[in-house]
């Protein structure tokens, strides 16, 4: 898997997977507080229900015959009130301070119940509910409801349970429901795993075929695709045969405007050179050289403007510079030029082989031209920048002649501009190299050789 497909699956893994965490956490978080208040009602209408028994004991008529009432009252059918400081307590205290009284479970043993907050509003059913911190620190739940008997004065009732009961439950709860989700959590984790490799599979392979057609490995998206695949499949593949009938219409254009215009050129030329030394024909040649120069010049742009848009096309930087090397030193053989290579490996452009050699000629044969004894080219492949996918590729050449000055250098790089009449050439050398470089999205710069003269330095798009 390529980069880009693998941060794609990466990103939706690890969105899948928030988004798996986050509602199962919200989902447990819900169910264990709906557990919670279930629980705890249900705690509350047990502790009602005692309540209601110790309402209707003090609300009967004493008998202080029935022994067994008595009992049955103390124990509200809990022995767990008849055990000391077991968490479960009752208490029935009189409100009237002429006549305090209480009654209260053997539970208790000597200790005391505290009071709900009188801010705590009282219930449809008239009983009052909270949690308070009985004897030994435990946490209760506590029930109470005042009860007016009239002549026989005003009680309050009150009945109070553990509350662990209700932690403990829900505790129980939680750990269940934790196991459960994680497991759950796991086996999204899982499918969504799943789902994204095998899903993501196809456009892989997209991908690939992408990076293969930009590479020069293959020329069309091959092979088969699901259903959901096929169109973009198909419609890149008609892209592509669409790119390359614009570039071949382009250079048939090129190429018929070439042969329009340089035919009338030619036949101008020669009839004002057949006129000798007439300043009225010179002044025509001289501006029919103007002409076909420009003709030249914006023709070459339009047949690289073209061939710059073909997509997939890689050329091996070492054997342009080394056949350059060997055409240069033939060339500048009377005047012992010595050109010094220094290759880094692997080095290729992203580009065709002829605008390469266009553009290096023409550094290395200016190079060449000054130099007085030795040029050097050297090539270096720097990693692709911030957010790009692909290196830039470096080319530095160097000459020991008498160099530039910045006005100099300026100069130099405009359309037909020569410094120096005696040397051969039209002056649209180092133009060309710009206007090449900037189609591919590269650059030239001049600056002073370490060796003495006048350094170039090419960047243009490299291949991974």
């Amino acid at each position: 898997m390529n980069g880009r497909t693998s941060s794609l699956a990466t990103r939706l893994f690890v969105s899948a997977t928030a988004w798996v965490v986050l509602i199962l956490t919200i989902t447990g978080i819900v169910l264990s507080t709906v557990y919670y208040h279930s629980v705890e009602r249900a705690f509350d209408r047990r502790l009602n229900l005692y309540l209601r028994t110790l309402v209707a004991d003090v609300t009967a008529p004493d008998d202080p015959n029935d022994k067994n009432q008595d009992k049955a009252i103390q124990s509200l059918g809990e022995p767990l009130f008849e055990l000391p400081l077991s968490g479960w307590y009752w208490r029935v205290n009189s409100l009237d301070r002429a006549k305090p009284e209480s009654r209260s479970s053997r539970s208790l043993w000597d200790a005391d119940l505290p009071r709900l907050d009188n801010n705590i509003p009282l219930t449809a059913s008239g009983v009052r509910l909270g949690y308070v911190n009985g004897p030994e620190d435990q946490r209760l739940r506590m029930v109470e409801r005042p009860v007016d008997l009239g002549a026989e004065g005003k009680y309050l009732v009150t009945v109070a349970g553990d509350a662990s009961e209700i932690s403990e439950e829900t505790r129980t709860f939680d750990y269940y429901l934790g196991g459960t989700f994680a497991t759950l959590a796991v086996v999204l984790v899982l499918t969504t795993i799943f789902q994204v490799r095998f899903g993501l599979a196809p456009l892989k392979r997209i991908s690939d075929s992408l990076a293969n057609i930009r590479s020069g490995k293959a020329e069309r998206l091959e092979g088969k695709f699901p259903v959901e695949i096929v169109p973009l499949a198909r419609e890149t593949n008609a892209l592509i045969e669409a790119n390359k009938a614009i570039v071949e219409r382009s250079r048939t254009h090129a190429g018929n405007l070439a042969h329009a215009i340089k035919t009338p050129l030619s036949i101008i030329v020669n009839e004002a050179g057949a006129r000798g030394l007439d300043p009225f024909a010179l002044k025509i040649l001289e501006q029919a050289d103007v002409m076909r120069n420009q003709v030249t010049h914006h023709l070459e742009r339009a047949r690289i403007a073209a061939r710059t848009t073909i997509i997939g096309t890689i050329t091996e930087v070492g054997p342009v510079i080394l056949a350059l090397k060997r055409t240069m030193e033939k060339i500048h053989r009377d005047r012992g030029i010595a050109i010094d290579i220094a290759l880094q490996g692997g080095a290729k452009f992203r580009g065709e082989q002829q605008d390469l050699e266009e553009m290096i000629g023409n550094l290395v044969d200016n190079a060449c031209k000054w130099a007085e004894q030795r040029v050097s080219i050297e090539v270096l492949v720097h990693p692709p920048s911030r957010g790009g996918i692909d290196p830039s590729l470096q080319i530095i050449v160097d000459d020991d002649g008498r160099g530039l000055s910045a006005a100099e250098r300026n100069q130099v790089a405009r359309r037909g501009q020569r410094l120096d009449e005696s040397k051969p050439g039209s002056g649209l050398g180092l133009s060309i190299v710009v206007d090449l470089a900037a189609l591919y999205g590269g650059n030239l710069v001049l600056s002073d050789a370490p060796i003495g003269g006048l350094r170039a330095e090419l960047t243009l798009p490299g291949v991974a």
